[in-house]
């Protein structure tokens, strides 16, 4: 209600305790239209005691004003001015605490505004009531340079968890070095203050130092530290040894949120063991059944290798909420959509987050109607025009080869930003369709500034498609250059192995060169760029410096290392990098691995070796392991193992003609003709054909064509097949002419 203007009295000194009934009687009995009140009520009593004529104090006033209701502040608040009480702060405090409380926060800058005195509790009230942090931030700003008042530490306390993670680093120093000038750098909530803004602006040195300064520590302390480590991400390792030493120093006792914060961290280093300990603790502390602990739990037993664990945990919930089963969801991909389903049984519903997890844990091979659901359910509860879960219907559609679904969901997007385009253009790249994502690009770049990623994308579409011309690769290098992207880890990983598929090794090695930060992506190109030129003496060079400089490697690049071995001989090398890979890197055994080494056994003629290397691989023998055993069967004319080797793998691919023409080929140098009839015949009565062999030629880029040309053996497809030929049969003459005079110089030498 509007607060009606009182006749006041005659101003009364703040020095006095209590006011006489005289100056407080006549102004509240004249008072017009007297709000009702019960007895029971604080303003009944206050009101009574000034009809009675009886002294009020300030202070219970205030405890009045404190406990009174909403729709009663009002009438207070007049007879604070009518019995000159307003003159004092703490009731001016009470009420204009009393105003923001209620959410009406005009009406307690009214109050702040017309107060006759204020203290530093009038600034800090009005400071913690401040709806836009921005203001308040501003408020203290004026509070501090104004000088009225001299701030405490809630001063400091409530600026500085306004500050927190929304100003600028420079503020959260100036006001810690203001409270240290105040000397309230040993108080334990300005410390803890200190801690929580320092650490959630990233400066977690800072908190580190004031955290270590701290004279002495509560739990808020702990968990102020623990939490701004756990929030970084960068260092679960110290998180866990924060938490030990919590535990250790015996201060104060871990809680819901200390628990909360260090079990994710456990998840991340794959400390199992001391995870299942803190478990074992929650469950003593009380605290497991809550549902923030279940989600953590279940997220860290995932992460630890642990899957049983965590759905038999989840199983047992008593309360699942959306970040239990999108985290469910999110680990366990292979369940995904029972998943999905029993989330929805539950009547929990999904929310953003829940589809795009959901929808990245759609494996490749899945039936595209199970997308389609999804998609349509993203419909029906209005997700799908979230930005973020249109992005992952893009990628979803990508992953499952339908690329006109995924363009029309770019299409019904109101205002698709930079990553649902780079989304569309690495669809169309990794599906090979190097037209489409070159014409998205140019349609981007009308209308907004592409990124690192848009040209890590479209320059892995031109690397894709062999028949596409180089000149669109070296374009687009000179724009990432134009754009300052050149030295980008990904535009430079993209631009190395673009460079090594189309025969420029010293174009790689110079993009590899100006890399500012060369991190997993580089070295593996850089790496697997050397490996495919037979360079195979810098891949092991440059493997020992990829490990010094402290980058782990993954799979494909000990698959590169291990393709160098095999070419260079380097075959103890190449066994003992093998072995050691899971052990010494860490790095998970792929079928291509298996494939690799047993080939460079075979190479080497250690064929009953790498017959039993890779009759122990874990899935069975691969194609490809098969293939390059068979191989070097040929080359070493070992019909046995040959023929063991042929008969498993044409029962796996019997119309490939890859193992035919090579167990024909071992007949052949070992003259057994009847055999190699057979085979013939074999082929025949399975109708396997020969693959035919094809290559490619660039011719310049002639007209508007992004295409090179692609011809086979005794092809006559291409126009000028007729001057095509006669310039081959030219070069042939010549080179056999330069053979023969090269022939006669070396019989004239000798």
């Amino acid at each position: 209600m509007p607060l009606r203007r009182l006749p006041c009295p005659a101003r009364a000194t703040p020095k006095s305790r209590a006011l006489s009934t005289a100056a407080a009687h006549h102004p509240f009995a004249e008072t017009p239209r007297r709000p009702t009140a019960s007895a029971a009520t604080p303003l009944a009593a206050v009101r009574g005691r000034l009809l009675a004529g009886l002294p009020i104090s300030p202070t219970a006033f205030s405890a009045a004003v404190a406990t009174s209701s909403p729709h009663s502040l009002p009438a207070l608040h007049g007879l604070a001015v009518a019995s000159g009480l307003h003159a004092f702060a703490a009731v001016t405090n009470s009420l204009a605490a009393r105003y923001a409380k209620t959410g009406s926060f005009p009406a307690a800058a009214r109050v702040f505004a017309t107060a006759q005195a204020r203290d530093v509790s009038s600034y800090n009230t009005i400071l913690s009531a401040i709806p836009d942090p921005e203001d308040a931030l501003a408020f203290a700003a004026r509070m501090l340079r104004s000088g009225d008042v001299r701030p405490d530490a809630v001063t400091f306390t409530v600026a500085l968890s306004l500050a927190a993670g929304g100003a600028e680093p420079g503020f959260v120093r100036q006001l810690h070095a203001l409270a240290s000038r105040a000397g309230l750098t040993a108080d334990v909530f300005v410390c803890n203050a200190l801690v929580t803004a320092y650490s959630r602006g990233g400066s977690l040195d800072a908190a580190r130092k004031v955290f270590d300064e701290m004279p002495a520590r509560d739990l808020v302390s702990w968990n102020a530290m623990v939490c701004g480590l756990a929030q970084d991400g960068d260092c679960p390792a110290e998180v866990i040894q924060v938490f030990l030493r919590m535990l250790k120093d015996g201060g104060a006792r871990p809680d819901r949120i200390s628990v909360c914060s260090v079990i994710p961290a456990c998840g991340s280093e794959g400390e199992l063991e001391l995870g299942q300990q803190i478990h074992g603790f929650a469950v003593k502390l009380g605290v497991e059944g809550h549902v923030s602990i279940g989600n953590v739990l279940v997220a860290m037993y995932f992460k630890c290798s642990t899957p049983g664990c965590a759905r038999k945990l989840f199983k047992f919930m008593a309360e699942r909420d959306v970040i239990s089963w999108t985290t469910m969801i999110s680990m366990d991909g292979d369940d995904a959509v029972a998943l999905f389903n029993g989330m929805r049984r539950d009547r929990v519903a999904p929310n953003e987050v829940t589809f795009v997890a959901m929808l990245l844990a759609m494996p490749a091979d899945c039936p595209a109607r199970e997308g389609q659901m999804i998609h349509t359910v993203c419909l029906k509860t209005g997700v799908s025009d979230k930005a973020a879960a249109a992005n992952s219907l893009i990628t979803m559609y990508a992953k499952l080869q339908r690329m006109d679904d995924a363009r029309t969901v770019f299409n019904l997007m109101p205002r698709p930003e930079i990553i649902a385009w780079n989304a569309l253009i690495s669809g169309y790249a990794q599906n090979e369709k190097c037209e489409d994502a070159l014409e998205v690009f140019s349609s981007m770049v009308k209308s907004m500034k592409p990124n690192e990623t848009t040209f890590a994308s479209v320059l892995s579409a031109v690397t894709s498609v062999e028949t596409v011309s180089m000149a669109y690769g070296q374009m687009y290098h000179c724009q990432t250059l134009k754009l300052g992207l050149g030295t980008s880890e990904y535009v430079s990983g993209a631009l190395i192995d673009l460079y090594a598929k189309r025969g420029s090794l010293e174009e790689s090695w110079k993009a590899f060169d100006e890399t500012v930060h060369r991190s997993l992506i580089a070295w593996t190109a850089i790496i697997s760029a050397n490996s495919k030129h037979g360079n195979y003496d810098a891949v092991i060079s440059l493997f020992d410096d990829m490990v010094r400089s402290g980058v782990a490697p993954d799979g494909v690049v000990l698959l590169s290392v291990l393709t160098a071995c095999r070419y260079s001989g380097f075959v103890g090398l190449g066994r003992e990098i093998f072995d050691s890979m899971a052990a010494k890197h860490g790095v998970d055994l792929w079928p291509e691995h298996y494939a690799c080494v047993v080939d460079m056994l075979g190479r080497a003629g250690r064929l009953e070796e790498a017959e039993e290397l890779m009759l122990g691989m874990p899935s069975g023998p691969s194609i490809s392991a098969l293939q390059s055993l068979l191989g070097a069967c040929r080359i070493h004319g070992n019909t046995d193992v040959g023929e063991r080797v042929a008969g498993a793998l044409t029962e796996t691919e019997p119309t490939e003609s890859g193992a035919y023409v090579l167990l024909s080929n071992i007949y052949a140098e070992k003259g057994d003709w009847g055999a190699v009839a057979r085979v013939r015949r074999q082929m025949r009565e399975r109708g396997v054909k020969k693959e035919v062999g094809f290559s490619w030629v660039d011719a310049g880029g002639v007209g508007d064509s992004m295409h090179l040309h692609k011809f086979s053996s005794d092809d006559t497809s291409h126009p000028q097949t007729e001057e095509i030929y006669r310039v081959a049969e030219g070069l042939g003459w010549e080179m056999r002419f330069l053979k023969n005079c090269l022939q006669v110089e070396i019989e004239c030498l000798v």
